[in-house]
């Protein structure tokens, strides 16, 4: 296996990939660590949302039992206002310039209206409530969620203080009534961390007021339940949207309450889309500059040029070696050589071209004269069997000498055919079996019987070292039809040359003027030269009734132009 083949894909891959991925390997390092400071610094800012949202509960609920104890405040000053006939009035006047409180109430040592802001809920049982009576029996203030009836048009608490008189005995409850949603931190307040939500939650878990109850989730069970401590605490799940928030919540001293505060947080990829110029924004610009700079510089002073070359070096291969790499001249000095190193290249193989062209012209030259001296050479020898055929009486010597003659004469007619043709390599089968048959049906130029003919050959071009034996086996096979089946005027004789699944096919038939073909093989010198012949083409001879079938390989064969 070779060490391309081990590459695989990577020797397929251009420059311009192969510096990316150096360099993204490179880059790999720088862009890891940004990433991992990234990270650093989001859970860093996770832990400082979370440490702002403990303070944010923390100051909401001070601000919150800040303003029970000032209820208290108030309740207590309102003691010389809530007697006499002009009680309800006084008090009347006072909600409506206090925000926050829907109802102020007087009542008895047993839990009887005395007088109120405005109308109050009955409530036979409310001597009895656990209130009530923690101040008849001595508290000063108690603050308690909605007891026993509903005091307000929304969700509220009771502050209530004990009413006494100079010796200490008591004379009443006086009763503040005040909605949970002045209660609650709004979300304009300072204390409250932007995009927070607030909500106020009993000891159940139960929403008493929400800012959104959505941004909460389903219930505060489970965080009332784990909590071992009375201070904030902090915790990350998700609302009833789905959507994972951050929650911190603080309990409110002296009633059954908690604060409760709601903020977005965000894992890493929503903290970077968030913050995408500090977390990911600068390390990937980073790292796409570096790359996009390599793979600019790459292909404007590398890619670009080695692509040049190589048209100019196909435009070379093509053997148009006139053209200059003349852009180079503007390429790095590197580019610069290797184009000057093609362009010498190119000019060294144009001369050698033309020294090889003139020399093969000599060349074909000097063997088209070889091939014309020896055809001359074989007709000479060709004259004098004709003279010395002439000076014989014997018809066996004659007709011996004839046939040596048309041998002959056929290896002449392949030297002609080479000379005059346009390749000294190949030659034209078609035209040189068409007058090879015509010279050996005109004979020694006498009398002879009308033979017609008929040649059916594939146009292909064959080289002489297949042609001699090729035109050798002809003549042998004309040679015995003429000696049998064209003996009498009228005869046909058929040749057929065809090339089909890598063979090739020489078939050689007569017929008499009846259209009967004479029947038997050839026999003597005629049988044995075929058989000769066929060997050398390593090809196999066939006999049939009046014809004869040469099948050998057609690997010397080739089509025709």
């Amino acid at each position: 296996m070779t060490e391309r083949s081990q590459g695989g894909r990577w020797w397929r891959t251009s420059i311009r990939t192969r510096l990316a991925v150096v360099l993204s390997l490179a880059l790999a390092p720088v862009l890891l660590l940004s990433v991992a400071q990234s990270v650093l610094i989001f859970h860093r800012e996770a832990t400082d949302q979370q440490a702002e949202l403990v303070g944010a509960v923390e100051r909401s609920a001070a601000t919150v039992r800040a303003r029970i104890a000032s209820a208290g405040v108030l309740l207590r000053s309102l003691e010389p206002v809530s007697t006499g006939a002009a009680c309800a009035s006084g008090l009347a006047d006072i909600k409506d310039r206090i925000p926050g409180y829907a109802n102020l109430i007087r009542f008895d040592p047993s839990g009887n209206v005395v007088c109120a802001a405005s109308a109050t809920p009955s409530d036979p049982d409310r001597g009895r409530r656990s209130w009530f009576r923690s101040l008849v029996t001595g508290s000063r203030m108690t603050v308690t969620s909605e007891d026993g009836a509903a005091y307000a048009g929304e969700p509220s608490v009771l502050a209530s203080v004990r009413s006494q008189d100079s010796k200490g005995r008591q004379t009443g409850v006086l009763t503040g009534v005040i909605t949970l949603a002045s209660l609650r931190p709004a979300r304009d307040e300072q204390t409250v961390p932007v995009q927070a939500e607030a909500a106020l939650v009993d000891g159940l878990g139960r929403y008493l007021s929400t800012t959104r109850i959505g941004a909460f989730p389903p219930s505060f069970r489970l965080p009332l339940a784990g909590r071992t401590h009375r201070g904030a605490q902090v915790w990350s799940g998700r609302d009833m949207a789905g959507e994972r928030r951050i929650f911190a919540m603080a309990p409110l001293t002296g009633v059954d309450m908690n604060v409760v505060l709601s903020a977005p947080t965000n894992d890493v990829v929503a903290w970077a889309w968030l913050n995408p110029l500090s977390a990911f924004g600068l390390p990937v610009l980073a790292f796409g500059l570096a790359l996009a700079g390599v793979w600019i510089v790459a292909d404007r002073g590398l890619v670009q040029w080695i692509a040049y070359l190589q048209r100019i070096a196909a435009i070379y291969a093509r053997g148009r070696f006139g053209v200059h790499p003349r852009r180079a001249a503007w390429a790095a000095p590197e580019i610069r050589g290797l184009a000057d190193s093609l362009d010498a290249m190119a000019a060294t193989i144009s001369a050698r071209d033309r020294a090889l062209r003139e020399s093969l012209v000599q060349k074909d030259g000097l063997l088209r004269e070889i091939h014309h001296r020896v055809k001359n050479n074989l007709q000479v020898i060709s004259s004098l069997l004709s003279l010395q055929q002439r000076g014989l009486t014997d018809p066996a010597a004659r007709a011996a000498l004839s046939d040596t003659r048309q041998r002959i004469a056929a290896l002449a007619l392949i030297y002609r055919a080479l000379y005059e043709g346009p390749d000294l390599r190949k030659v034209n089968l078609r035209d040189f079996l068409e007058e090879l048959t015509g010279q050996l049906l005109s004979g020694d130029g006498g009398a002879r019987p009308s033979v017609r003919t008929s040649l059916t050959v594939d146009a292909v071009a064959i080289e002489p070292d297949h042609l001699a034996p090729l035109a050798l086996f002809a003549v042998e096979a004309i040679a015995e039809a003429r000696k049998h089946g064209l003996s009498e005027p009228g005869g046909c004789l058929d040749v057929a040359f065809k090339v089909q699944a890598g063979n090739a096919e020489l078939t050689i038939s007569a017929r008499g003027p009846s259209g009967v073909p004479p029947g038997g093989p050839p026999e003597g010198m005629g049988h044995t030269l075929m058989t000769a012949f066929a060997r050398q083409l390593h090809g196999e001879v066939a006999y049939s009734p009046g014809a004869v079938t040469l099948t050998f390989p057609a690997l010397g064969s080739a089509a025709a132009e």
